[in-house]
């Protein structure tokens, strides 16, 4: 079984910055990509930010240079744990949100199965 845990999520005001935590766990054989995707009230659900197996990252137009997602060390389905970071800062009211991490995986026999988080309220408001 995984499991998807979030953290980190809050109020903040305009031009404040945030951190937000998402560690993945269970028995997992391959990890493609960890990531963040937002939805805003009565919006779609978008990405905001990806990283790859390899460490390779990417963003939303709308958040780049103002977001940057890490990891400590290189996400694998051989750790026990994978831990990324949102760190976001230059906050905008528009950047209110839920935010959820995505674990994108591939399992036994190349069977591809993605993992969603619970999602955490990021509001960002004077």
């Amino acid at each position: 079984q995984v499991h998807v845990d979030e953290s980190g999520g809050g109020l903040a005001q305009p031009g404040g910055s945030l951190r937000l935590s998402c560690t993945s766990s269970g028995s997992i054989f391959k990890i493609n990509t960890m990531g963040w995707y937002r939805q805003a009230l009565g919006k779609e659900r978008e990405v905001v930010a990806k990283m790859t197996s390899g460490g390779s990252t990417d963003y939303a137009d709308s958040v780049r240079g103002r977001f940057t997602i890490s990891s400590e060390n290189a996400i694998s389905g051989e750790n026990a744990k994978n831990t990324v970071y949102l760190q976001m800062n230059s906050l905008r009211p528009e950047d209110t949100a839920v935010y959820y991490c995505l674990v994108e995986t591939q399992q036994n026999y190349g069977v591809l199965i993605d993992y969603w988080g619970q999602g955490t309220q990021v509001t960002v408001s004077s």
